[in-house]
Order: C-alpha cells, then structure tokens, then sequence
C-alpha cells in the first residue's frame, strides 16, 4: 500500500510525530509519506485556519510526481477531505477525526475526548456530532491553559496532565479515549498502557481503516467511508 499521509499543518514536529505514528501501524510493503501542508497555518484553531490548510493540502497532493492509493488527512478538522475526494474521487481518503470515532462507534458505549488545549475543545465535540458519535460522548477534557510555544512540544510536556484527564475520564464512566489533536498523534501507545480503557490514536486508526477499504475492494460514498 501505498499511503500519504498530509498534516494539514505545518509544524514540522508535529508532521514528525504523524509519521513515526502511522509508521507504527505499517505492514510489510506499505510506503507511507508523511508531508506538512505545502502552506497555512502552524496550527489549526480558527475556521479561517481550516479554510487555508485545505488549499494547503490540495496543493500538497498536486505536487507529487505518483498518486498514493489512499490519503490520511491527519487533523482532527479533516481538513481538506471535503476538497480532495471531489478533486480525487478514485483515491480513498480518510481523516484522523473520521477513524478515531468511528473505532469509538465500533467498540460502543459512552467515550470521552482528552487533548491539550481548551481554545481546540469546542471544535472535537462539534466533529463528534458530525461524525455521529455525539451521544456516545461523555466529556471533552482539554488542560485548562492554553496552548503557548511549540504545538509539537505538547505531547511530552504536558504528559503527566493528559494521563491525569484520561484516568479521570475512565473513572467518569468512559470505556474508551480518543486522543484529540494532530499534535497527540503516538502518544496513546504511551498512555494506553497506563489507562484501564482502550486509549484511541487517530492516526493508527486511520492507517488500519484505508487497509481495510482498499483490501476489501468496496467501492466509497460521498463521504469517504466504504459502502457495505
């Protein structure tokens, strides 16, 4: 297979850990790419970031001499998804929102969100609801201060106060995690362990769903997601 895998942002850190992530959930024979968004913002918080990061990702895509045979659009907005299945409509696409709720869906029951930011927390629980998980969702826990420094910088330095939020979320009734943000991307192989409820990478999802789809040869919808 065949992957690129495009953070719609343009912190190389965070591309880093994007990549070392999906590389995590590779098989033998995959080649995965990992690119930032060829323009845009360090960090998505804004709509109008969103908007930018798209032609980002779009010009991204353009760039590359071969096509993949899937993308992952590795931000929690799934930013582009809507721009690049219309541009590229035989190419399976995926975001990292998409994968890590519907792995919630899949294993049931009420979850929880923890990221790392409270200015980011509104826009999870919106793209819970969209993604149709809304009532599943118990709480979207996010560090109460907000983000200052380098947004790659967030995973390790705010380690203890994440494992903190999801053991929380667990004794609050959640029976699985998402971490949400680009920026968490790997750090559930860490946390996991440490946490009595399966904790949900994004990025490792969405490798392991484009297999699926690709393997199985079915054709997409409108949105993305394999028909039965």
């Amino acid at each position: 297979m065949q992957l690129l895998v495009i953070n719609p942002n343009t912190s190389q850190g965070i591309t880093d850990r994007i990549g070392q992530a999906a590389q995590s959930a590779a098989q033998p024979g995959d080649r995965i790419t990992t690119l930032s968004a060829a323009f845009g913002p360090e960090l998505i918080v804004t709509p109008e970031d969103g908007m930018e990061a798209a032609r980002g990702v779009v010009e991204t895509i353009r760039s590359q001499p071969v096509l993949p045979d899937a993308i992952i659009l590795a931000s929690f907005g799934d930013t582009g998804a809507e721009d690049v299945r219309a541009l590229w409509p035989d190419i399976p696409v995926i975001g990292i929102a998409e994968a890590a709720f519907e792995s919630a869906r899949q294993m049931g029951g009420p979850f929880a969100i923890v990221t790392f930011a409270p200015e980011v927390a509104p826009p999870l629980r919106d793209k819970a609801i969209e993604h149709g998980v809304g009532d599943q969702l118990i709480r979207v826990a996010a560090h109460p201060e907000a983000l200052e420094g380098d947004p790659a910088d967030v995973a390790e330095a705010l380690f203890a106060e994440l494992l903190t939020l999801c053991q929380t979320c667990k004794n609050d009734g959640a029976k699985a995690i998402v971490m949400g943000g680009g920026p968490l991307a790997g750090l559930a192989a860490r946390i996991g362990p440490l946490c009595d409820v399966p904790v949900i990478d994004g990025t490792v999802e969405a490798v392991h769903q484009i297999r699926a789809r690709i393997n199985s040869h079915a054709p997409l919808s409108k949105t993305g997601a394999a028909r039965p």
